[in-house]
């Protein structure tokens, strides 16, 4: 599959989480993943130690048991002070308002149909032990980012999303994953997405974040 034709600033200013967008339709190619996970590979790992490892969910049972704890922990999320639904109730519309309600719009979406996507993925560390697992997740963020900016370019959709982690035991016994010594650091749905063009995200002037020399 030939690659979207994207500039390295427009890749990285356009590499959305992706809910609503995402293609439950199609199928998937693992060589497409496989591609995914080879960029995700080239990313930064402390003293060069890779210890990041991808389950690969395509199993429609697995799958939907995976987004059914999901879900039952979104629920949770939802009902909490929080949620950005909550934040604007009773609020004037603004435009700030507006955006609070379509990101709490699309994440409820995917609270509800994580298991439909054709593809899971879980970025997880492994270690002799847990603690050391553990430690070691701190690889993973780069290479999970690196993941889904190789499948933005693709033409695939991501969502970063940790939330399950409050039920990580339950989805490692759904996947078998060793609980002892694979600590799980990231759960995305992988799917085309419908269209391609994504825009950049509203964030602040690079001056408003920038402490020069000191803070």
């Amino acid at each position: 599959m030939s690659l979207l034709p994207l500039d390295p600033d427009q890749l990285l200013s356009t590499t959305r989480a992706v809910r609503k967008r995402l293609d439950f339709s199609r199928e998937v190619p693992k060589d497409l993943v496989r591609e995914c996970v080879a960029m995700a590979l080239q990313a930064p790992t402390g003293s060069n130690v890779l210890t990041t490892q991808f389950v690969v969910v395509t199993d429609e049972d697995k799958r939907r048991e995976v987004g059914r704890i999901y879900g039952e922990v979104y629920a949770g999320y939802r009902a909490s002070a929080g949620y950005p639904g909550k934040l604007t109730e009773g609020a004037a519309e603004t435009a700030d308002t507006r955006t609070r309600m379509r990101v709490a719009s699309s994440a409820d979406f995917l609270g509800e149909h994580m298991g439909e996507a054709p593809v899971l993925v879980l970025s997880c560390s492994v270690g002799p032990n847990r603690d050391a697992a553990k430690a070691a997740t701190g690889n993973v963020l780069p290479a999970t980012w690196s993941f889904m900016l190789a499948a933005r370019a693709r033409g695939l959709g991501t969502a970063w999303t940790s939330m399950h982690l409050s039920r990580e035991k339950d989805v490692a016994d759904v996947l078998g994953i060793p609980f002892d010594t694979v600590a799980q650091a990231v759960l995305t749905p992988l799917a085309f997405t419908k269209g391609t063009d994504f825009k950049p995200a509203d964030r602040p002037e690079p001056d408003a974040v920038i402490h020069w020399d000191q803070w």
